[in-house]
C-alpha cells in the first residue's frame, strides 16, 4: 500500500517550531494516517467529521474534504454524512461545511449525465449490466460483447469505484487476457506490485497464474476491451474481494 507522506509542517513551520512540525508530519500523519487499523476513506470521513463538529471550516477543512473525494467518498455519499452530523453538531456548521464541500464536488456529474458522457467516448457500447459476474464485482458492471468467435473479445464497462475481484487465469496451454482501454481511467494491479493507471490506449498482457484485478478509478467511469487469448482447459479462479483500504490510496 502507498504510504502517506506529509511536509506541511516542516514546510510552513519548520523553522519555528521543529517540534509540532515533526508531530503533525511524522507522528499524525506518518504514524496514525498509515495505521491500518481503519481503511483510508472511513479515516477520511471520521476526520470530516471531528472537524466539521469543532467548527473548524479553514483550510484545513477544505484539504481534508479533498483528501475524502480522493478517497472515493462521492457527492452522495459526502451530502449524507454532513446531514447526519449536522443533526447532532449543529444545523450552522452543516451549512458551512455544505457551502464548502460544494466546491470540492463541482465536477461530478449526476450519475445517468456521467455515464452518458462516458458512453459518447468511445465506440463501443456499454452494454447491459454485467449481472452474470456481479458476485466477483464491487460496484456496477457492463458488458458488452464484441466477438463471440475465434477471439473472444468484450468491452467491460465499470462505473466509478467498481473493480473486480483478485483472480486468476489458468490454462494447460496459452490462455490468458488482453486489456485495452478504451474510455475512461481505471487501474490494473498484480499481487505484490504497485497499480497501474489506465487511459485511453492503453495495453496490459495478463498472462496465466498472475493474481490480479482490474476496475475504475474512484472519479472516473472506464471501459476496457477484455480480449480472450485462446487456450486449453481455460478458467477462471476468482479470489478476494480488493481491500478497501489499498483500492482507497488509489489517485
Amino acid at each position: 500500500m502507498e504510504k502517506i507522506v506529509q511536509t506541511a509542517g516542516r514546510n510552513a513551520l519548520g523553522d519555528f517550531a521543529p517540534a509540532f512540525a515533526h508531530f503533525n508530519d511524522d507522528v499524525l500523519f506518518g504514524e496514525n494516517w498509515n495505521d491500518p487499523g481503519i481503511d483510508h476513506k472511513t479515516r477520511c470521513i471520521i476526520t470530516v467529521v471531528a472537524l466539521m463538529s469543532s467548527g473548524i471550516t479553514d483550510s484545513s477543512l477544505m484539504y481534508h474534504l479533498q483528501n475524502a473525494k480522493n478517497a472515493g467518498v462521492t457527492k452522495k455519499e459526502i451530502a449524507s454524512i454532513i446531514t447526519h452530523a449536522a443533526f447532532y453538531v449543529g444545523w450552522p456548521k452543516g451549512w458551512a461545511v455544505f457551502n464548502m464541500a460544494k466546491e470540492i464536488w463541482t465536477d461530478e456529474a449526476a450519475p445517468a449525465d456521467a455515464k452518458a458522457a462516458h458512453a459518447a467516448q468511445m465506440v463501443f457500447p456499454i452494454g447491459a449490466p454485467n449481472d452474470a459476474f456481479a458476485q466477483y464485482f464491487i460496484g456496477q458492471s457492463y458488458l458488452a460483447p464484441v466477438s463471440t468467435s475465434q477471439v473472444g473479445i468484450f468491452n467491460v464497462t465499470f462505473e466509478p469505484g467498481c473493480r473486480n475481484n483478485w483472480h486468476i487465469h489458468h490454462a494447460d496451454k496459452g490462455g490468458g487476457q488482453i486489456l485495452v482501454c478504451v474510455a475512461g481511467r481505471g487501474y490494473y494491479q498484480e499481487w505484490g506490485k504497485d497499480a497501474v493507471e489506465m487511459k485511453p490506449g492503453d495495453c496490459i498482457n495478463i498472462p496465466v497464474g498472475v493474481k490480479h484485478w482490474h476496475g475504475a478509478a474512484p472519479d472516473s467511469w472506464f471501459s476496457h476491451l477484455a480480449v480472450e487469448v485462446p487456450g486449453e482447459n481455460g478458467s477462471n479462479e476468482w479470489l478476494e474481494a480488493v481491500d478497501d483500504s489499498q483500492y482507497g490510496r488509489l489517485r
